[in-house]
């Protein structure tokens, strides 16, 4: 079984980004971003990301799951602790963002390390949560095998009735991480594959600016 995408071609020729149009933190350049792309409404979820972690087998695997909240220090998320990915985090901190957004010809590739967040703001935000997603959360212990899904529908079962009229408590093992970036690259399509790359480096305390190469 083959097929050939040879012929699959696009032309990209929605924006541009130059050294004078950035600011000096990328942050505030990804905020521009994200609402710009939110504004567009052509994209369903802006906040999904792919995020690529070194396995404990050493290799990389890539999934998406979603941004819950950006701040001046770096990127949030949520999951399970003991999944493949929080067990590969806990080996190797070091961590890989990407957003792409196709109807903007835009894409962030974000270098950096994770760490957990206080327990208190992984409390609050699972307080947030819709009793499902909480319930979602106690059943499933992300990652590990399962006999078939009439097993994690019986749990839910039977967690629904367990808690019925109760408070749902987050589990110690399910909470959130930030991402620290080192290095975030802009990506803007351009004409003739000769894309904008705009790469800003964390040295010390300040972010050095640089041009890539298409």
């Amino acid at each position: 079984m083959q097929k050939d995408l040879g012929n699959y071609r696009k032309t990209y020729e929605k924006s541009e980004l130059s050294e004078k149009s950035v600011t000096d933190n990328p942050m505030e350049l990804f905020q521009k971003w994200f609402y710009e792309t939110e504004a567009s409404e052509g994209v369903d979820e802006p906040n999904a990301m792919t995020i690529s972690t070194i396995g404990l087998d050493g290799f990389p695997k890539s999934r998406i799951v979603l941004l819950k909240k950006y701040t001046h220090e770096g990127f949030i998320f949520y999951t399970n602790y003991n999944s493949e990915k929080g067990k590969a985090i806990a080996n190797n901190p070091k961590v890989c963002l990407s957003f792409f957004w196709p109807n903007m010809e835009r894409q962030i590739i974000i270098k950096g390390v994770v760490e957990k967040i206080p327990e208190n703001l992984s409390d609050g935000y699972f307080d947030s949560r819709p009793d499902g997603s909480k319930l979602g959360a106690l059943v499933s212990n992300q990652s590990e095998v399962i006999s078939s899904r009439e097993e994690i529908e019986d749990r839910l079962k039977e967690l629904e009735n367990k808690y019925q009229g109760k408070e749902i408590q987050r589990p110690s093992h399910w909470g959130g991480y930030i991402v620290k970036p080192i290095s975030m690259e802009f990506w803007q399509g351009r004409p003739n594959r000769l894309h904008d790359r705009i790469r800003f480096a964390l040295e010390n305390i300040d972010w050095k600016i640089e041009r890539l190469a298409p």
